[in-house]
């Protein structure tokens, strides 16, 4: 057999990395047989997980690689010997390193992989990523003085001078082994083109975050400011194939959209995307690196990206040209990486599943929503909280929650939406609708104007039946401000009588910090419309179908309400003992077991059970 009809084995250092987990679909996917190099049992253990969630249906292989140890692998070269290609996507990415932690996260690495790969018999070739900014150093300038290397780490940073230092180190220590590499220059990553997922934070994502925040007083740079991007998919597909490429042996390869919009541009047309206000002031790159850091909250080490270079792309863009690869639409494809870091929160969300939480497009709104998608089992969360505090019940009960229009994270300005929205959100299958407070009457619109889409409603707390207590229009200006200033345990105070839940409604306090606090205010007054509660109960007395009306204790409806609804032969209404206006929050493992139960059942309570059921007790 010759050497071009070996089976591929891919040896993938720096796995579980953003770029690493993709690069494994990508050799998965074009058949090679792949090993993952990680860090820990512990990361070996959630990269497969992430794996099999992203649809990889054989298993991999996984070792443990220990760079700081005499020996790479604990089993050493002898175990690799049918390992074909290499690809080097560990190292540190980080700033604020000290100049010795950066060269042994980068050159390091670089120097201890290149020595291994120099003990592997079919080893056909390296693949390195270096960087847009820092590739194309001299490997004749190894080693480096350590004149030259202080003076290079002062100017640069600990972190990109690491990385111009590796690359000049693998250069010269590959070709004094006889190896056969290829370089990857590529730009800033973004996330996956068709999810935009992404768990990366430094850098670009720091800045979006803050233009979401409303943190942000002005964009960095002018027309010319080029931060160029590339998709985290298409630079693992271009790895994929340069691999193999007989041409692109010793050859480094820059690549980045060159389509890229200016910086400013790009900032602003993502502000307006994700619904955030848009600075107007612009401050120059050479203006920036003046003033203080305090002033601008910009990394030092991060204005070395703001310029206005451009790079050679054409040999990368040939390459990829002739294995058929396309570059997606970038300014579509940064869309859906920003609305993916909202949906996550910019990482403040520990521990979710990238499919766990979304942005969707429900009637031509952005829609925030999480839990289990397509399900039929669908919330409506309340006021002023948001979909997160729902989460819990949610996974509960195998249910999706969505912030409802002008709310936490969705656009829209309010229940003006509704009309579009609701039947998008619906679907075509009939759906249980869990609608909480404001949400129940969300629930018993869609229930009344698409009856057909609706297998069941359950109320929780709505408002239209209970003592009125919503905010007069008058005092919106003071109810906005108070929600504005609140804390989380000052909320949870007021919500729950305790501040026992402040870190369940950190999220929903940075959503009304951000701009929703004037909405809310406005639906609480909306809220006190008399015409409205009317004109809400009379639709929910047209449902036919089964009705669950949930409310604590604490929280009653009006005995008129009881009396009307009560009495009707489709409806049981439940009391959680001891539970207020967001038994969510309170009483969630009641609430669960109550939806839980309530959702399995089937058509219409029948009427001769309805006299047990009337008040029901639901021990909490």
């Amino acid at each position: 057999m010759s050497a071009h009809e070996t089976p591929r084995h891919a040896l993938v250092f720096g796995a579980s990395g953003l770029i690493g987990r993709h690069l494994i679909l990508e050799l998965a996917a074009a058949g090679a047989e792949v090993t993952a190099a990680v860090r820990s049992v512990e990361s070996g253990a959630r990269l497969a997980r992430w794996l099999r969630e992203h649809g990889l249906k054989r298993s991999i292989g996984t070792v443990i690689a220990d760079f700081s140890a005499p020996r790479l692998f604990a089993d050493g070269a002898a175990a690799f010997a049918s390992v074909t290609e290499i690809h080097s996507c560990a190292g540190s990415y980080r700033f604020g390193m000290s100049a010795a932690e950066a060269r042994d996260g980068n050159v390091g690495i670089v120097e201890r992989l290149i020595d291994f790969a120099a003990e592997l018999p079919a080893l056909r070739r390296v693949v390195h990523i270096s960087g847009y900014r820092v590739g194309g150093q001299d490997p004749g300038s190894v080693p480096w003085s350590e004149e030259h290397r202080a003076a290079v780490y002062r100017e640069l940073g600990a972190y990109e001078a690491s990385k111009v230092e590796s690359d000049a180190v693998f250069q010269a220590r590959a070709r004094e082994r006889a190896i056969p590499w290829t370089i990857v220059n590529p730009s800033s990553v973004i996330g996956d083109s068709r999810t935009g997922e992404s768990d990366q934070l430094i850098g670009l994502p720091a800045t979006i975050e803050q233009l979401w925040n409303g943190t942000a007083t002005a964009l960095p740079g002018d027309d010319s400011t080029f931060l160029p991007v590339v998709t985290v998919d298409y630079l693992a597909a271009f790895m994929t194939v340069a691999a193999v490429d007989p041409s692109a042996e010793g050859e480094a390869y820059w690549l980045l959209d060159d389509r890229t919009p200016p910086l400013a541009e790009l900032l602003a047309h993502l502000a307006r995307h994700l619904g955030a206000r848009v600075p107007k002031l612009r401050i120059p790159v050479g203006l920036i690196k003046r003033l203080p850091q305090r002033i601008t909250g910009a990394d030092p080490e991060t204005l070395g990206f703001m310029s206005s270079d451009r790079y050679p792309t054409d040999s990368a863009n040939a390459l990829a040209e002739r294995h058929g690869l396309r570059m997606p639409e970038v300014r579509r494809a940064l869309e859906r990486w920003a609305d993916h870091l909202a949906a996550h929160r910019f990482g403040a969300v520990p521990g979710a599943s990238a499919g766990d939480r979304r942005i969707v497009d429900a009637g031509g709104l952005r829609t925030f929503e999480l839990g289990a998608a397509g399900s039929r089992r669908v919330i409506l969360p309340g006021l002023p909280v948001n979909a997160d505090s729902w989460a819990g019940v949610a996974s509960g009960i195998g249910a999706r929650a969505l912030d409802l229009p002008g709310l936490g994270l969705s656009g829209g300005t309010g229940a003006e939406d509704w009309e579009d929205w609701l039947p998008a959100v619906l679907g075509e299958e009939p759906a249980q609708l869990i609608g909480h407070s404001l949400g129940a009457a969300a629930a018993v619109t869609a229930a009344d104007r698409h009856p057909g889409r609706v297998a069941s409603l359950t109320l929780v707390a709505p408002f239209f039946l209970q003592a009125k207590s919503a905010v007069p229009k008058g005092l919106r200006p003071l109810v906005r401000a108070v929600l504005r200033h609140a804390d989380p345990a000052r909320l949870s105070r007021r919500l729950s009588g305790s501040a026992a839940h402040a870190e369940a409604l950190g999220s929903s306090v940075a959503d009304l910090r951000r701009g929703t606090a004037g909405r809310v205010a406005e639906q609480l007054a909306r809220a006190s419309s008399e015409q409205w509660r009317a004109e809400l109960r009379d639709a929910l007395g047209r449902f036919h179908g089964p009705i669950r009306i949930v409310t604590g204790s604490a929280d009653p409806l009006t005995t008129e309400a009881v009396n009307r609804f009560g009495s009707l032969p489709n409806v049981e209404l439940i009391t959680l003992p001891g539970a207020g206006h967001h038994p969510q929050l309170t009483h969630e493992d009641a609430l669960i077991r109550l939806l839980a139960r309530g959702l399995e059942e089937t058509g219409a309570p029948d009427a001769k059970d309805h006299a047990s059921r009337r008040g029901t007790l639901i021990d909490g």
